[in-house]
């Protein structure tokens, strides 16, 4: 940590960045723009509450519940916890550099900063558009599974039949007017969903240990030889969603006191105790259901196996209550990504990529409000979309309930490693252009690593699409839903050229954030 320290003071005098001058210069950048309406409020986050806002886009209760026994099921692999442990090692070596690059650039933009900080403002672009359709899609998806949810418990328990749809829209203006709030109230109610939903995980591990299958407490999940067979390369795709959102800290280095403490520090808080909680977890199902049993009871019940497994150790009313809290954290999750995507769109508006009009802040809570509308309104418009598509019973896994939850899902987590990946390149172009590529060698040497194994993740996402969103062999969405990723890259390529060809002050803003407004300041008062 010394050499680290030592590195970010030593260059952060030649930077430009907003985070150039150690804490001091960058809170009082961030405090010239208080009064302003295009910067976000200061000093609204501390560690717990990054966290807490952090970690609820995860949603522990959804990737316990949904995607493990899926990943069993589907792929047949029951060394999952130690799939989850190899993330978790990829993902701390790519947040080495990536958190120290947040050390140096402090913007709502993230992954578009940093990478426009490192490969240009073209790139930065690109990374932007990209950025916003994946978190958007990540977003939107969870409502087609919260709205298959909620509308279940009001069958099973009020014995009302109500459309998947009106849950979800419902969920959808809520979202919408939390995202108006100060961030800090947000973070406080993500933080009492996250706790309880975890506690409950927890308690569900316990008691699979405490009362394992005839098997008992057998390590065979964590054995190297149950990762053999074709089906590695495509479980690595499911289980890498579960972690997204350790990678959103940055987005909120802004609304903090000490970003280039705060946001490296909550990064590795988050990708380490996922990984830890993860494998924990898809552990207790090996043990729960035992390492030959499984992957047939993953294909048997589905998401409904962490339910049975529950019910026959914890009793009817913990059930209850754990079907509840499923629902409340994806509804953390969809507030914790619309609070995501707003921020993205209002960093987007703020350095001309978007409007100026999503470059502002509401008046009293100083939220990115025209990026929260405009999240808003896309959820709004998607949901209406495959609600008018559904003519088909809520079960059929082709109804458009379960295609928007898996069509969303996927493309989002393909979006979010490519940016990974091209961040990680960018960390590398980044401190070896600014002379102290020596100083930073063995974090660039983590971000190699790390930036290949994301890519070939992101080689079998690709190949392995049909998979991942269930659909057969040769069909054409395992080519169209990747393209929306593709076209997004290639049109915020373009924009990028664009505005390099025709407005070069404004594509030389890309990634400043809020430097970029003191550069204007300063400007004028020199003149």
């Amino acid at each position: 940590m010394t050499t680290g320290s030592s590195s970010t003071s030593s260059t952060s005098s030649t930077s430009s960045t907003a985070g150039t001058g150690g804490p001091a210069t960058a809170e009082a950048g961030i405090s010239t723009f208080k009064g302003q309406d295009r910067a976000l409020r200061a000093d609204r986050l501390g560690t717990g509450g990054l966290l807490l806002s952090v970690l609820a886009a995860t949603a522990p209760l959804m990737v316990v519940a949904g995607v493990m026994p899926t990943t069993f099921a589907v792929m047949g692999i029951v060394g999952q916890p130690l799939l989850f442990v190899i993330l978790g090692v990829v993902l701390v070596l790519f947040s080495v550099g990536y958190a120290e690059m947040s050390r140096h650039v402090h913007n709502a933009g993230a992954f578009y900063a940093y990478i426009s900080r490192g490969l240009g403002g073209t790139a930065g672009a690109a990374a932007a558009l990209v950025a916003l359709v994946a978190y958007n899609a990540l977003q939107v998806g969870i409502y087609g599974i919260f709205g298959f949810e909620v509308s279940g418990l009001f069958a099973t328990y009020l014995e009302l039949e109500i459309a998947w749809w009106i849950p979800a829209l419902v969920a959808a203006l809520l979202v919408g007017a939390l995202g108006w709030l100060k961030i800090d109230v947000n973070a406080r109610l993500l933080g009492v969903l996250l706790i309880v939903e975890v506690a409950l995980v927890v308690v569900f591990d316990l008691a699979a240990v405490a009362d394992p299958a005839k098997e008992g407490l057998s390590l065979h999940a964590f054995n190297p030889d149950t990762l053999t067979g074709a089906g590695v390369g495509t479980a690595l795709c499911f289980c890498i969603a579960a972690f997204l959102g350790f990678e959103q800290a940055p987005v909120y280095a802004e609304e903090t006191s000490k970003p280039h403490i705060l946001v490296p520090r909550v990064m590795f808080f988050a990708v380490g105790g996922v990984a830890v909680f993860f494998a924990l977890s898809s552990w207790a199902f090996t043990i729960a259901a035992g390492p030959s049993g499984i992957v047939g009871a993953s294909q048997e019940q589905g998401p409904g196996l962490l339910f049975s497994l529950t019910e026959s150790r914890l009793g009817g009313t913990f059930t209850d209550v754990l079907h509840v809290l499923f629902v409340t954290g994806m509804f953390a999750a969809m507030l914790s990504f619309h609070n995501v995507v707003a921020r993205y769109t209002f960093a987007m508006g703020r350095e001309g990529l978007l409007p100026s009009a999503f470059g502002r802040t509401t008046g009293t809570s100083g939220a990115p409000g025209t990026g929260s509308l405009l999240q808003t309104a896309v959820s709004l418009v998607v949901v209406i979309g495959f609600a008018i598509a559904d003519d088909k019973p809520t079960g059929d896994p082709t109804a458009p309930v379960l295609q928007l939850f898996t069509w969303g899902g996927n493309i989002g987590a393909l979006g979010v490693i490519l940016l990974m990946a091209a961040a990680s390149l960018s960390v590398i172009v980044f401190f070896a252009r600014r002379g102290s590529a020596r100083a930073q060698a063995w974090r660039l040497a983590t971000a190699a690593v790390a930036g290949t194994a994301l890519l070939i993740i992101a080689v079998y996402t690709v190949k392995d699409f049909d998979v991942l969103v269930g659909a057969g062999p040769g069909s054409s969405l395992s080519w169209l839903l990747p393209s929306i990723v593709g076209a997004a890259l290639v049109a915020g390529l373009v924009q990028g050229l664009v505005l390099r060809s025709r407005k070069p002050e404004a594509h030389a803003r890309i990634g400043l954030g809020n430097e970029a407004f003191q550069l204007d300041k300063a400007a004028e008062s020199a003149s």
